[in-house]
């Protein structure tokens, strides 16, 4: 972990270079992974192996070691104490541990399910419409993780909401096809519902039309945003939008489709730019219970049901019925 991973606050948990991060372990596998294919694409088969069997060994170490019982483990200190673990009285959950065990595939299935419910219990505050990143925050306790602890309970890293963490966690969710939960969280993070009423808005205080870094978790600074305009956050919340939950996929110059919309939507229309050439997305639910994907591009049924992306300049209808 070093001096700190996507979490930079907690700068001392591997400041000696022997501490560990369970979320980087996910997030290797992932990139890994994404080598393994790289590298085949260029013809180097022996790297591509490489790749591959160290992601294995590594999936087999994070679930030997990062596997708590009912969430997975945030990371170890330098001395091997444990964080982001039941036996912790302060950041007892963390929550990008358990999104990425979903997001890069690595975690074990029954036990991303059983983390992505722990999440949802002690991370997820229906009552104040925020997503903490991590519960109970740093206060008291004999815990070193670093600068993190600076923060006042409840405030940024410290246990309020960090949205680009939420964003994952609705990511994770959608993965799963809980299209309840996602839609939850998502509805919790657009700004603008943080602002849908005069007193909602005396609360939040910041611009309710871009992305907040933060919101705050606890009084008395409960649901205050903090730290607006913030590119990360906004980035993934596109595709967390785009993809994970319209259901756009792109790979290479092929555009699939897995929506996970909620059970009232009738369906959405997506106006998509490719280079010079517009597309004209219709996403429908099928009225005849028919449980067959059909995609149909200019009025032509396409078998392997996605959009083969070309740059012609002109405008093309989409028709995709779920």
């Amino acid at each position: 972990m070093g001096s700190g991973d996507w979490n930079d606050s907690m700068n001392m948990v591997g400041i000696k270079g022997k501490g560990e991060s369970v979320w980087l372990g996910f997030f290797l596998y992932e990139i890994l992974n994404q080598f393994a294919k790289i590298a085949q694409l260029r013809g180097d088969a022996s790297f591509s192996e490489d790749c591959k069997k160290e992601a294995l060994q590594l999936r087999l170490n994070i679930e030997q070691h990062g596997w708590d019982g009912l969430w997975y483990r945030r990371a170890y200190f330098d001395n091997g104490a444990v964080l982001g673990s039941a036996k912790n009285e302060e950041c007892r959950i963390d929550s990008i541990a358990q999104s990425w065990s979903v997001l890069s595939g690595a975690g074990n299935g029954d036990h991303s399910r059983l983390a992505m419910e722990s999440l949802s219990r002690y991370l997820i505050r229906s009552d104040i419409g925020i997503v903490q990143l991590l519960n109970p925050p740093f206060d008291k306790s004999a815990l070193n993780p670093g600068y993190i602890k600076g923060y006042v309970p409840g405030v940024r890293e410290n246990g309020g909401q960090y949205t680009q963490a939420a964003v994952w966690a609705a990511m994770a969710f959608a993965a799963l096809e809980d299209n309840n939960r996602a839609w939850e969280i998502m509805t919790m993070i657009n700004p603008i519902n943080h602002a849908n009423s005069s007193e909602a808005m005396a609360t939040y205080k910041v611009e309710p039309y871009v992305v907040a870094a933060d919101v705050y978790a606890f009084a008395p600074h409960i649901g205050r945003g903090g730290w607006t305009w913030y590119t990360g956050s906004a980035a993934w919340m596109y595709r967390l939008i785009l993809e994970s939950l319209l259901g756009l996929k792109r790979e290479g110059d092929k555009l699939g489709f897995a929506p996970c919309i909620p059970a009232d939507w009738d369906g959405f229309n997506v106006r998509y730019r490719h280079g010079k050439t517009k597309y004209h997305i219709s996403v429908t639910r099928a009225q005849d219970g028919e449980n067959q994907m059909r995609v149909k591009v200019d009025g032509v049924e396409q078998e392997e049901k996605t959009v083969t992306l070309i740059d012609d300049g002109q405008e093309h209808k989409v028709s995709v019925i779920i």
